[in-house]
């Protein structure tokens, strides 16, 4: 008859009973099935992966909510300084496997399962991405909240709830897909709603004057800030801090009975619906006014409920003394804006000091400057927001006039103290007052203000001290500073990377490496060795990623139908789809291989190395020629895969919709990545450090952490091609003069795509871009046919030594070796000490 089952599915020998914190197994088993009956989300009599992955959720938390309320009461009691970290974007990937590892109980969690009729795999497949970020901006954000708990700071991230997301990708015949994201569509097990923490959050409205000069902000529209609390496990410590999501509402009062009664029920509920276009979407779409003011509306909703909320907590602990001074405030809060889009944070904070605090101008200016650092992560002028005057001050009057005077202030400073600089004060201005379009410059606003400005890998600092904001430095030559960027090491290979991640362990007898990565250099040792006396380790190396390549396989076959060769070279770029990051390069470089592989004879061919080409990553919904990039690689791979001359030898694959899960399936998998953005325009990029990590090959170019990469495994274990930042503004001015000579090559392969090769659609605009010296469109302003033969002759290295086997696996060895300055632990380390100064403060 087999066993009787309980009202939720589960087996009567597993009793549902509440064990919160246990290592055991069986009561482990016991609490998850206790969460599917006293917990439920489902109809009964059901027990299925999906219901099985909600209640081990609800387990796991049990355990990160005693942590988490010890952390606080932790923080709380020992006042330290803590960090608040402001971000648009958090990509955090699945919580409940990065949990289980964090907190070291995957083996009694997969016994549990067990028990239950489940494994863990299965279960945690069940879990969907959040969707509250896009690419390595949030990625990067989400890392360093790992590394914050794991090195037991003092911290919080705050961030958006979105409900949609970006979009989720889906490839067609007719290029990408959007749909929105349904992460939220049941709910999420992570999230814990704080009703109690509520902001208000006004926008439009007017300022009021009152009879003793004061200003006050009234009027408008007011919304509602709802935190949601996502508990954030450090690796083995007790320390768990907090993802801090606002969600936006209008009030019950807002709601128009009378007009819903009349009948007027979409105008009854205005309010609501407006409340919740603001965290609908991420980074909804700008081209009209009321997406500008939408965008605008997104960003001034995270920098007031956070600086509100940050405020109370200061306030809240400054109760028991009689006496405290609000000069306090920076030594007890550092405030991190992510690149510019928490900006107004900065006026935010001056106007909550004076308005609600009373504080004179003067005191407000040094608590906000002496609070508030600044990331720069790119030097692209497209991304460098500018905000119009009129947009700003039709809905934050009080802070177009805090950043009027801001302006004023500075200008009166460098005119007093540096009047050498007067003839180009108006680039270092805050206002750009030209008549045409007047703008506030936020990246501005930002060096004015902040105490401390980094950039984030080596060669984007320097940018920005001798490019981007060369003028400031005359100004205050201490303020800027570099923070190359990391990765958690748990997520991007000790979870990620299971065989490859033992096999570290089992060589260097620890597993230290995990918290400190500078331990991977003891693989160098075996590498010192003859090949001879390494082959051993090199099998058992090839063995680990033959697992991961297999895995990868599998998935490709099941989200594509493509069917591809795990002994073929697996040569990955994933990332945003973005003209700078050229993945038109990559496809280009297909094509010609491609045309080259059927000009062969059979015989010639069987001479060739291998390849698998995939790429993957979200193109923007309203950038046209990213999405005809992906329409490309899709035609391409739809041709070239189909062609029994040439598939044994070739495919191409689009993996879509790119996320922090599909990464941590290709990543591993990977063998060579492609970082070939044009030098001097990629601020850092994180993948690349993955990659490496994982014993995967780059090639690229001498740009953003590349440049670190190459010095750390080694000038030989690194394919380099392209152009260097340096030789980018004369090879662009050489362009213009006509001076430009193409590569037959170059030519070979556009033209090979405009006869019609991969099908109909015609990609003659796409092409243009490439044509031409100059001109909107044209140019080839990202110099995809100036590196193109470079980068040929590069992928060429790439296949002798491919050929090669013992050659390949040593050089895999020394990438993952040389990783270990890129662990966002020694990143995070180094803004505690040098930008937030704050210290550890362990749970005991």
């Amino acid at each position: 008859m087999g066993d009787s089952l309980k009202p939720n599915g589960v087996s009567s020998n597993v009793p549902a009973a509440a064990f919160p914190s246990s290592d055991s197994p069986s009561e482990i088993a016991s609490n998850v099935n206790y969460h599917a009956q006293y917990s439920p989300h489902f109809s009964p009599f059901k027990f299925d992966s999906e219901q099985a992955y909600f209640a081990t959720a609800e387990s796991i938390r049990d355990r990160l909510l005693q942590q988490w309320n010890a952390t606080y009461l932790h923080f709380h009691n020992a006042d330290p300084k803590q960090t608040y970290y402001l971000s648009m974007e958090y990509l955090q990937g699945r919580a409940l496997s990065n949990a289980i590892g964090n907190l070291d109980v995957k083996n009694a969690y997969a016994e549990a399962l067990d028990k239950l009729g489940h494994q863990l795999e299965e279960i945690t497949e069940q879990e969907k991405d959040a969707a509250l970020g896009n690419g390595g901006l949030g990625r990067l954000a989400s890392c360093f909240l790992d590394s914050m708990a794991t090195l037991n700071l003092p911290a919080w991230g705050y961030g958006l709830r979105y409900k949609y997301g970006l979009f989720k990708q889906r490839i067609t015949k007719e290029g990408q897909q959007e749909t929105a994201e349904d992460w939220l569509e049941k709910f999420s097990p992570w999230e814990v709603v704080r009703h109690d923490v509520v902001f208000p959050v006004r926008f439009f409205g007017e300022v009021q004057i009152d009879g003793d000069g004061t200003r006050k902000w009234v009027g408008g529209e007011v919304v509602q800030a709802l935190a949601y609390d996502v508990p954030i496990p450090g690796y083995k410590t007790k320390n768990t801090i907090s993802l801090r999501l606002w969600e936006a509402r209008a009030s019950p009062a807002d709601f128009n009975l009378f007009e819903f009664n009349e009948g007027n029920y979409v105008s009854a509920a205005q309010r609501h619906s407006q409340a919740e276009q603001i965290c609908a979407v991420l980074y909804p779409g700008d081209a009209t006014e009321s997406g500008k003011l939408l965008r605008l509306k997104q960003q001034f909703f995270l920098c007031s409920a956070s600086l509100q909320d940050m405020i109370q907590r200061f306030k809240e602990r400054r109760k028991p003394s009689k006496t405290w001074l609000w000069s306090e405030f920076p030594s007890k809060v550092a405030v991190q804006l992510n690149d510019t889009h928490p900006t107004l944070a900065i006026p935010e904070l001056m106007r909550l000091l004076m308005d609600d605090e009373g504080l004179g101008w003067e005191e407000a200016w040094d608590v906000t400057s002496g609070t508030i650092s600044y990331t720069n992560h790119t030097v692209l002028p497209e991304a460098l927001e500018k905000w119009s005057q009129a947009v700003m001050w039709k809905l934050l009057p009080r802070h177009m006039e805090i950043i009027e005077e801001i302006d004023k202030r500075f200008l009166g400073t460098v005119r007093e103290k540096f009047p050498k600089l007067e003839k180009i004060l108006p680039s270092l201005r805050v206002l750009d007052t030209n008549a045409e379009k007047p703008v506030v410059r936020m990246a501005n606003l930002c060096v004015v203000t902040a105490h401390t400005v980094n950039g984030v890998a080596e060669l984007h600092s320097d940018i920005l001290k001798k490019e981007l904001f060369a003028d400031y430095l005359t100004i205050w030559p201490n303020k800027f500073q570099n923070k190359t960027n990391g990765i958690t090491p748990r997520r991007w290979l000790r979870f990620c990377n299971p065989e490859l991640s033992s096999l570290i362990t089992k060589q260097l007898k620890s597993d230290k490496w995990v918290t400190d990565l500078d331990e991977l250099s003891g693989l160098r040792k075996v590498c010192k060795k003859q090949f001879a006396d390494d082959a051993s380790f090199q099998g058992e190396w090839a063995a680990a990623k033959m697992a991961c390549k297999k895995r990868l396989a599998e998935y490709v076959k099941k989200v594509t139908g493509v069917t591809i060769d795990p002994n073929s070279l697996f040569d990955i770029q994933v990332k945003r789809i973005h003209e700078y990051k050229r993945q038109l390069l990559n496809i280009l470089g297909a094509v010609y291989r491609y045309k080259k592989l059927k000009e062969m004879s059979e015989e010639q061919r069987t001479t060739s190395t291998p390849r698998t080409i995939m790429i993957g990553g979200k193109a923007f919904a309203t950038y046209t020629n990213a999405k005809r990039i992906v329409k490309l690689v899709y035609d391409v791979g739809e041709v070239v895969n189909s062609d029994p001359q040439v598939n044994q030898y070739l495919k191409v694959v689009f993996v879509p919709n790119y996320n922090v899960s599909v990464a941590e399936m290709l990543i591993p998998g990977s063998e060579l990545s492609q970082h070939i953005s044009t030098a001097g325009m990629e601020a850092s990029g994180t993948s690349n450090m993955k990659f490496a990590l994982n014993g995967c090959l780059i090639i690229g170019t001498l740009d953003g952490a590349n440049v670190e990469i190459r010095e750390e495994v080694g000038e030989d274990n690194f394919f380099l091609f392209g152009a260097t930042a340096d030789q980018v503004p004369n090879l662009r001015k050489d362009r213009e003069n006509g001076k430009f000579k193409p590569d037959p090559r170059f030519e070979e392969a556009k033209q090979y795509i405009r006869s019609g090769a991969f099908g109909k659609y015609d990609y003659s605009q796409l092409l243009d871009s490439l044509e031409g010296n100059s001109g909107y469109g044209r140019g080839d302003y990202f110099l995809v046919g100036q590196d193109f033969p470079s980068y040929l002759d590069a992928q060429e290295r790439v296949d002798k030594a491919y050929m090669d086997r013992k050659k390949w696996l040593r050089m895999s060895i020394l990438s993952t070796a040389g990783s270990g300055k890129f662990s966002s632990d020694r990143t995070i380390a180094q803004y505690a000490k040098e930008i937030w100064n704050i210290e550890g403060c362990r749970v005991p």
